[in-house]
């Protein structure tokens, strides 16, 4: 399996009344599928994994992997805390038929890098599912570095990194890992068309919920080397970017959603978008549906 191009970190849509909303989430998947995203993440941190009770979980995983039906792969966020814990949810969610693990480095308990080595191959080891590696030092407390990613890249099970730093001489020195069973992705949305210019396969992307044609379409600018378009088109999904940054994610994105008609809310301790941003969403949602409007007509064109 080779992971590449535009790849949404899907958000889970709540009803009104708190429960999971199935509709809603087949609708977002129909859309992410008619958009031509290139694969999808359930229950990540954008999907309040956290949240979720285990049948909860299990149920979005298996409703994702019928309704996708091996059109695109569909990864699992698996990454807890504890190796056991993360090895034996690897196993669950291979048996409910997903493609690829994604393996956050383990929250707050900050393991050395020696740690994390012993970490990802013991999940590797066991071999459930092929595992992409995922960092994210602002969220867990921890930072997986370049040489402790050199040192799991030859592990056949280990097929890449979601990489959401966004220094450049971070994505630089991924880069010099890269092969072809190992592929470097983009967990930054303000610069992943950087990334992907520097010779990155593609980006794990929270926008894509809401612009899912867009980052297709900027995808494959930025990979087919178009500069001009694809800095034109990262131009004006600045906006966007600066949104979503203006509370926790996925707070920002499921105020979009919201607007789109899909979910309602998250669940404690997260709360909906403060009141303070709702004219800048309403700004926001005007220029998304503008953006998915010429990126379609571009697409079909």
């Amino acid at each position: 399996m080779r992971l590449s191009g535009s790849i949404t970190a899907l958000a889970t849509p709540f009803t009104a009344s708190g429960e999971i909303d199935l509709d809603a989430w087949n609708r977002l998947l129909d859309g992410q599928l008619a958009a031509g995203t290139q694969g999808v993440v359930v229950a990540g941190s954008t999907g309040e994994a956290a949240a979720l009770f285990d049948a909860e979980y299990d149920t979005l995983l298996r409703t994702a992997v019928e309704r996708v039906a091996g059109r695109i792969p569909v990864l699992a966020g698996t990454g807890l805390s504890n190796t056991a814990k993360t090895i034996e949810l690897t196993r669950r969610v291979a048996a409910l038929g997903a493609d690829a693990a994604l393996v956050v480095t383990p929250p707050y308990v900050r393991p050395t890098q020696a740690g994390l080595i012993a970490h990802y191959r013991a999940i590797a080891d066991d071999g459930a599912l092929p595992v992409v590696l995922y960092n994210v030092p602002g969220r867990t407390g921890g930072d997986l570095l370049p040489e402790t990613v050199a040192e799991l890249v030859s592990h056949p099970r280990i097929v890449g990194i979601k990489e959401a730093r966004s220094e450049p001489e971070r994505m630089a020195a991924l880069l010099e890992l890269r092969s072809e069973e190992f592929a470097i992705l983009s967990g930054d949305d303000p610069t992943a068309c950087r990334a992907m210019f520097a010779g990155a396969d593609g980006v794990i992307s929270v926008a894509s919920n809401v612009v899912p044609r867009a980052f297709r379409r900027l995808a494959d600018l930025a990979r087919a080397g178009q500069r001009d378009a694809a800095l034109a088109l990262d131009a004006r999904l600045q906006t966007t970017y600066d949104f979503l940054g203006v509370e926790p994610n996925p707070i920002p994105v499921k105020a979009l959603l919201a607007r789109q008609g899909i979910g309602h809310g998250l669940r404690l301790p997260l709360l909906p978008l403060s009141a303070a941003h709702a004219g800048t969403a309403a700004t926001i949602a005007a220029l998304v549906a503008e953006l998915e409007l010429e990126s379609h007509e571009s697409l079909v064109a």
